[in-house]
C-alpha cells in the first residue's frame, strides 16, 4: 500500500504540520480547525518487499536495494544501507 508524509500550512492560521495518510489528500488544521488544507509537499514512504527464493528484496524510497534472508520467511522493514 502507498504511504506518504504529507506537510501542510493553513491557510487561515498559518500553523504547519505534518501527517501521514495512505494519499496526498486534503486535511484539517489542527490549531484552527480550517478545512480542506491541501499538502504543499509529501514524502513518498512507500516501501516494496518482494520474495526472491529465500531472500527478500527491499525496494524502499531510493534507488538502492537491500537483500536480506529473514527467519521463518518474516517480512520486515530494513534500513537502506
Amino acid at each position: 500500500m502507498a504511504w506518504f508524509l504529507n506537510h501542510y500550512l493553513c491557510y487561515r492560521c498559518d500553523t504547519p504540520w505534518t501527517d501521514e495518510w495512505s494519499c496526498m489528500c486534503d486535511d484539517d488544521c489542527p490549531h484552527c480547525g480550517a478545512r480542506h488544507t491541501s499538502p504543499y509537499k509529501s514524502k513518498d514512504l512507500t516501501t516494496v518487499i518482494e520474495k526472491d527464493g529465500d531472500t527478500f528484496v527491499v525496494y524502499p524510497d531510493s534507488p538502492r536495494i537491500r537483500r536480506t534472508s529473514l527467519p521463518n520467511g518474516a517480512i520486515g522493514i530494513l534500513p537502506n544501507g
